[in-house]
């Protein structure tokens, strides 16, 4: 169900530091590091080694004034394919949500990355994903 979580970091690098010795220790590594055109570095995440990262860490993005002022908290769900992630997004828009990324690709993660995000009505990011290519 969950198929990844990220934290808000104030100072990436610093972060980055401590989880790189800390996850050593439960046998985790640094697998990805996403690096967003005319942004640069803005994340980095951790799984076993030769996997997809399932705990991020990241400079918080652009919040909703209104929501979630401070979290850089994220939850993503894994969807089965594109059409549920588009139905997800669907779902929440017409449940409330605020939207925070229409349904699209987003290759600066991976070539086949397929997500939708919300702001949920208590202001959480939300979304659903499908690393599938179509």
């Amino acid at each position: 169900m969950i198929d990844h979580v990220s934290i808000g970091v104030s100072d990436l690098k610093k972060a980055r530091e401590f989880y790189d010795v800390v996850f050593l220790a439960l046998s985790y590594v640094r697998v990805h590091d996403v690096e967003v055109p005319g942004v640069g570095l803005v994340a980095h995440g951790y799984g076993e080694a030769g996997s997809s990262a399932r705990f991020w860490i990241g400079v918080p993005d652009k919040i909703d004034a209104d929501h979630n002022r401070t979290s850089g908290n994220h939850f993503a769900f894994q969807a089965k394919s594109r059409l549920e992630v588009d139905a997800f997004y669907l779902a929440a828009i017409r449940g409330g949500a605020k939207d925070n990324g229409q349904p699209g690709i987003r290759a600066h993660y991976h070539p086949n990355y397929y997500g939708a995000f919300a702001f949920d009505p208590d202001g959480n990011k939300i979304e659903a994903c499908c690393h599938l290519p179509e």
